[in-house]
């Protein structure tokens, strides 16, 4: 059985600001204010609001935690093909709370399994999307899905980003893991952080010079390095 997010679950506690998660998930802030805050926008005869399709805890200034970053990497995935309005999506999320009545179910394994079928099922039906159409949704999907890492209770404990353009070719050496480092990016399985490694670069360290202090491999440096000078651009 499944066990519910905690309060004091390091994975539910509000680390992260919008310019955080920008930068790790390669998102526009805009983006992810609109996804978690909603926004106004204008129509013919005035304003309507766009409800946000995220659930985060009310505080100002707005944090996201850990799962909150894992249900946008998620919606990254639907929204990177088919870009429909927010509406369908979040009718098509509302059915798959139905079926797992759980918190976050975008985080939990049930959702990895047959979640994800039964959402593009739905999401189908709601876009009249043609088979074609729904395969490419699930092959996007699986690629989103393989960069969550689960524990024995079946929800998200590790995110490795994307950190280059093309999914296909992405590396699987920097991480945010909740209970590392207070949740920053990381090169995976220690706690070295890409931006104190990217400041140290900065400030005119070589990547050996770095390779040699921190007992790691240039390669897995190097590619910190670029993955944090890169979101920082």
């Amino acid at each position: 059985m499944v066990k519910l997010y905690g309060e004091t679950d390091p994975r539910n506690i509000p680390t992260y600001s919008f310019s955080d998660a920008a930068r790790y998930l390669r998102i526009p802030a805009v983006t992810i204010r609109s996804w978690t805050v909603g926004r106004r926008y204008p129509t013919s005869s005035g304003f309507n609001f766009s409800k946000p399709i995220i659930a985060i805890k009310e505080l100002k200034p707005s944090l996201l935690s850990f799962t909150n970053l894992i249900e946008i990497h998620i919606l990254r995935g639907i929204r990177k093909h088919h870009k429909i309005q927010l509406d369908k999506v979040r009718a098509a999320l509302d059915y798959i709370d139905e079926q797992f009545p759980v918190p976050h179910p975008l985080a939990t394994e049930k959702f990895q399994t047959n979640g994800v079928d039964l959402f593009i099922e739905k999401y189908g039906s709601l876009i009249n999307a043609s088979k074609r159409g729904q395969t490419e949704l699930k092959n996007v999907l699986n690629a989103h899905l393989q960069r969550i890492e689960l524990d024995d209770s079946g929800l998200a404990i590790r995110l490795y980003p994307f950190t280059r353009s093309h999914e296909e070719d992405n590396p699987r050496i920097v991480a945010i893991d909740p209970r590392i480092a207070f949740g920053r990016l990381v090169i995976a399985g220690t706690g070295i952080s890409t931006s104190v490694l990217a400041e140290r670069h900065q400030a005119g360290e070589s990547i050996n010079e770095l390779s040699y202090d921190y007992d790691c491999d240039s390669l897995k440096i190097e590619e910190a390095i670029r993955c944090e000078l890169r979101a920082a651009a």
